[in-house]
């Protein structure tokens, strides 16, 4: 009996030494080791960080392509090629431009904020209102509000040059925008109970300690006479 204590010892220590390969140094929230294949696998959001930077590339040719729209606006106006219909249609262009550009923004920002790590800037002067509260269910919304303002640009840059136009692409470009307000209604809709549970959650906040018992203080302690006493 003492040789299989001494095996069973043995394979446990055995055991947890295994056990000990597959933890992290690092301490956790509660003061406990975390697994290290876990915290390999949330370091690889960092992953995302080149996508972003991709995203500021592109927003860069955006604003290249929007200084060329108002150079070529500027131009056709000084020299008399354009009329009033075209210098129409190429500002909604150049709205259409910001727009976009105002969309990568919200994904850069908001998504690295949400998906990758904290930036930082409560408390900043520059801060935008709208990342104070950011989450995914917020992201979510707001990126559907912007895919619905840049469909409305479009669709009206097909009504007003409805002559060119053909009548399939207006039914298909109303269609398609009618889709687009219908989603980021569900969408709008489904956010909303989960923001205020969210909210509630902040507010409320975890239940903190129980106090110390509270002790009534005895007459005599107190400095108060004592009662009448009662006769038996």
């Amino acid at each position: 009996m003492a040789w299989q204590t001494t095996a069973g010892r043995g394979v446990r220590r055995d055991a947890m030494a295994g056990l000990g390969r597959f933890k992290s140094d690092a301490p956790g929230p509660g003061g406990e080791a975390v697994p290290s294949l876990g915290y390999a696998l949330f370091a690889t959001r960092w992953l995302q960080a080149p996508l972003y930077f991709g995203l500021v590339a592109a927003q860069a040719v955006y604003v290249y392509e929007f200084f060329g729209e108002l150079w070529s606006l500027i131009h056709g106006v000084l020299t008399g090629h354009s009329d009033e219909n075209t210098v129409m249609l190429t500002v909604l262009k150049l709205v259409d431009v910001v727009m976009i550009a105002n969309l990568l923004i919200m994904v850069i920002v908001g998504g690295y904020e949400t998906f990758v790590s904290r930036i930082g800037l409560q408390g900043h002067k520059d801060q935008p209102e709208w990342l104070s509260h950011v989450n995914s269910n917020v992201l979510k919304v707001k990126l559907a509000m912007a895919i619905v303002g840049i469909s409305s640009i479009h669709l009206l840059q097909m009504f007003v040059n409805i002559h060119h136009t053909p009548q399939r692409e207006l039914i298909w470009g109303t269609v398609i925008h009618m889709a687009f307000i219908l989603s980021a209604c569900i969408l709008a809709y489904m956010a909303g109970p989960m923001e205020a549970k969210s909210l509630a959650a902040e507010h409320s906040g975890p239940p903190g300690p129980p106090g110390p018992p509270r002790r009534i203080p005895s007459p005599e302690r107190s400095g108060e006479p004592p009662g009448p006493v009662a006769p038996r």
